[in-house]
C-alpha cells in the first residue's frame, strides 16, 4: 500500500530541488502540479497552510487559506483560537461569498497576545449562497515577479463583461517548508474593465521577507472588508473596514462620538483605508486625526445608507487614529432595500420613471445578493422588460401593506420565472 504522508514528502523535496532556480511564474505553475493536493473536507483549511507569527510590529497575527470544495457557493465563518497560558482568545470573521472551486486566504491579528501563544485549528462553518466566479485571473507572464526584498509585482485582466469594482488579489506567500504569511494588493484598484489589464503589487510583513520563497493560490475578489465591533454607549457598534494597512483596539469615549482605534501600516508604501459605518441619525459629519495632527478625508455615503469615511495612509506608519462626529447611541436596524430603490418605486407607480429606470434599482438588488436566483443570466439592458401589473404589488410594498421580506420574494420568483427580464 502507498504511503500519502512519504509520496508527500518525497514530492516536497522533489519540489525544492527542481524549482531552486525556476523563475516566479514556473514556480507558481509548478508547485500545483508536483504537490499533491490533500483535503480532510469539503470546506477546510489546510494545516500546511495554516500559521501564526508575530510581525514586524511585535503583533501575533495568524494566516490561513479557505478552500471551498462543495458544488455551490458559501459565505465561510472562520473563528480563530490562540491559546497564551490558561486564557483562550477568540476571534471569528464572516469572509467573503467563495464559489465552488475556490479559494481565499484569510489573516487576523491579536494585539492582546504577547508571548508563548499556541495556536489551536480553525474551526468552520458555512451558508450557502450564489456568487458568480469573480471574471479576474492572473496573467502568468514575464511581468510576475518576485524581487530581492521579498515583494511581488503583476498583471490582472477582467476577462468578463462587467466592470468589476474595487477588486482585491490575494495570496499565500510562501517559505522553503512552510506557509509565512498573506499577501494582498497595496495600492487601491477603483475598479477594472471588461478586457483591461491593470498592474498590482504586494509586500509581505518585513519581518519575514529574508525567508519568500514564491507567492501561489492568488486570489481575485470583488468585496473585502474586516468586521469590527467597539463599546458604545451600553451596547455593541458594528462597523467595517477596506485597507492595506491593519487596524486593531477600537474603542469610544465615554459620550459615545469619539472612536479611537490603533493602526499599522508595515508596508513601505503609501495605501489606503475606507472605514463604513451604520448610521444612527444620518446626519453625521466626521472629522479625522492621526496621533491628533489633522487627516484629510471623503466622507461619502453609498447605495444602502451606510457612511464611508476614506483616506491615504503613509507607508511603514502606525499611531492612534480618531474619528469623531458620530450621534450618540446605537444605530437602528437598517433595513434590507435601500429608500431610494422605495423612491424609485414611487416614481415608477406614478409613471415619473421608466421601466428601464425601476429595474436598475431591482437589478442592485441582485448585484448586492440581497435577492438572487440560480443561474440569473445577465442580459442587455435594452431587453430588460417588467410587466405593467407588477405596479400593484410593488404599490402595496410602497404602502407598507405588505413587508420588504414579501416583496423581495415576489420580485425574486418573477424573475425566476422570467416574467420579469433582467
Amino acid at each position: 500500500m502507498r504511503n500519502p504522508h512519504l509520496d508527500l514528502k518525497i514530492s516536497l523535496i522533489l519540489f525544492r530541488v527542481l524549482t531552486s532556480k525556476l523563475p516566479l511564474t514556473l514556480l507558481v505553475l509548478f508547485s500545483l502540479m508536483v504537490i499533491p493536493q490533500v483535503s480532510f473536507s469539503e470546506i477546510f483549511v489546510p494545516a500546511d497552510e495554516y500559521v501564526g507569527y508575530f510581525d514586524s510590529n511585535g503583533i501575533y497575527t495568524v494566516v490561513g487559506n479557505v478552500k471551498n470544495e462543495y458544488d455551490y457557493a458559501i459565505i465561510p465563518t472562520i473563528t480563530i483560537s490562540v491559546k497564551e497560558n490558561s486564557e483562550i482568545l477568540s476571534k471569528t470573521i464572516t469572509h467573503v461569498p467563495l464559489g465552488s472551486g475556490t479559494e481565499v486566504p484569510f489573516k487576523i491579528k491579536f494585539s492582546e497576545i504577547s508571548n508563548n501563544p499556541i495556536l489551536l485549528p480553525a474551526e468552520l462553518s458555512y451558508e450557502k449562497t450564489i456568487k458568480d466566479l469573480i471574471p479576474i485571473v492572473v496573467l502568468y507572464d514575464e511581468t510576475l515577479i518576485k524581487y530581492d526584498d521579498g515583494h511581488l509585482t503583476g498583471r490582472i485582466q477582467n476577462i468578463g463583461e462587467q466592470t468589476i469594482y474595487n477588486p482585491k488579489i490575494f495570496a499565500v506567500i510562501h517559505g522553503y517548508e512552510k506557509v509565512l504569511d498573506i499577501g494582498q494588493n497595496i495600492e487601491l484598484i477603483e475598479k477594472i474593465e471588461p478586457g483591461e489589464i491593470l498592474d498590482f503589487s504586494m509586500y509581505p510583513d518585513p519581518s519575514i521577507t529574508d525567508e519568500i520563497f514564491y507567492y501561489s493560490c492568488f486570489a481575485p475578489v470583488d468585496t473585502t472588508v474586516i468586521p469590527v465591533t467597539a463599546k458604545k454607549n451600553d451596547g455593541n457598534f458594528d462597523f467595517r473596514y477596506d485597507s492595506g494597512a491593519w487596524y486593531s483596539a477600537a474603542k469610544f469615549d465615554e459620550t459615545g462620538t469619539i472612536l479611537s482605534i490603533r493602526g499599522y501600516n508595515s508596508y513601505p508604501l503609501e495605501t489606503y483605508a475606507n472605514f463604513e459605518f451604520p448610521p444612527i441619525s444620518g446626519n453625521e459629519k466626521f472629522s479625522v486625526t492621526l496621533n491628533d495632527e489633522p487627516v484629510n478625508f471623503i466622507q461619502s455615503v453609498d447605495e444602502m445608507g451606510f457612511w464611508h469615511v476614506a483616506f491615504q495612509v503613509g507607508p511603514t506608519s502606525q499611531g492612534t487614529l480618531k474619528i469623531s462626529g458620530f450621534d450618540k447611541g446605537l444605530p437602528t436596524k437598517i433595513p434590507k432595500i435601500p429608500q431610494w430603490i422605495k423612491t424609485n418605486a414611487d416614481w415608477w407607480i406614478t409613471n415619473q420613471i421608466s421601466d428601464s429606470e425601476f429595474l436598475e434599482g431591482i437589478d442592485f438588488l441582485f448585484e448586492k445578493q440581497i435577492i438572487s436566483v440560480p443561474e440569473r443570466e445577465a442580459i442587455n439592458e435594452s431587453q430588460w422588460n417588467i410587466p405593467s401589473w407588477v405596479k400593484n404589488p410593488t404599490g402595496w410594498w410602497y404602502e407598507e401593506k405588505i413587508s420588504d421580506d414579501e416583496f423581495l420574494n415576489i420580485i425574486e420568483n418573477l424573475v425566476a420565472r422570467k416574467t420579469i427580464l433582467i
